[in-house]
């Protein structure tokens, strides 16, 4: 299926170009990106019909949502300067009208699952869906397509890449920007989200969402509060722009002085 011609003009030796019999291009990659996105337009129209008309609990959804918001105010305290940080501390943690001072109406994750059973079933069909029809793809893939190379990336990549462009591949000898079947399975498997965004309009099909809110959903908040209220109250906030203009300057006294540059970018950053 793959034949071996010498090396092109002006490549390494040892390293002969590979030409792909183009039946590989007609029965194995374009059947799995097919597949695939046949595969997404099943899942996105199972979805709709799973999510009828689920009640959301906006309270609790919003609940969940000012944890993560947050968590993301003090992992990029950094990037906003003193006064918005303490504002958005304020709006958070203030112990009369802060967010995480008032009590939660939510309930935890076991009892909401007792008090309303559908819940729980509700989570087993979206699951499903998310789970079974990829299983269910991989196994196909893995056990037709295995062992192909059916493409090669156009620009050179280290050996770190090997074990995510050649699965399924054990050739130590072969360039590692090529790539294997199985590998372009799960490059179809992330890569095609914008297409279903395109194709289907609302996009249903984004399992690392779907994971996202099931987690919002099923957080104890009255827990969360108490541990997000800590910690953004012991954040020591340092404007990044401030920390930066002070790196430089004490990097370019540095190098002012005849230090190598290795030896003040480490006394810059110590």
């Amino acid at each position: 299926a793959a034949h071996r011609h010498r090396a092109r003009p002006g490549a390494p030796m040892g390293e002969p170009t590979i030409r792909l019999d183009g039946d590989i291009r007609n029965w194995v990659l374009i059947p799995i990106t097919v597949a695939m996105f046949l595969v997404g337009v099943l899942r996105h129209n199972v979805a709709k019909l799973l999510r009828g008309d689920a009640k959301v609990d906006l309270g609790a959804l919003r609940e969940a949502q000012a944890v993560i918001r947050a968590e993301r105010v003090r992992n990029n305290a950094g990037y906003v300067q003193s006064l918005g940080f303490r504002q958005r501390r304020h709006f958070f943690c203030d112990k009369q009208t802060g967010v995480f001072s008032q009590k939660s109406t939510k309930l935890n994750p076991s009892q909401a699952m007792l008090s309303d059973p559908s819940m729980m079933t509700d989570m087993l069909k979206k699951n499903l869906n998310m789970i079974v029809p990829q299983m269910l793809t991989a196994a196909w893939v893995n056990f037709f397509f295995t062992g192909f190379v059916v493409g090669k990336v156009p620009f050179p990549l280290t050996q770190r890449f090997r074990g995510m462009l050649q699965r399924g591949i054990e050739l130590q000898s072969l360039d590692v920007t090529y790539i294997s079947s199985l590998s372009w399975y799960f490059l179809n498997f992330f890569g095609l989200r914008g297409v279903f965004a395109l194709a289907l309009g609302q996009n249903d099909l984004d399992d690392a969402q779907q994971m996202q809110q099931q987690m919002a959903m099923g957080m104890d908040t009255s827990k969360a509060f108490v541990a997000v209220k800590e910690s953004l109250d012991m954040c020591q906030h340092e404007f990044a722009l401030h920390v930066a203009e002070r790196r430089a300057g004490r990097l370019l006294k540095k190098l002012a002085t005849g230090a190598e540059k290795g030896d003040a970018r480490k006394f810059a950053n110590s």
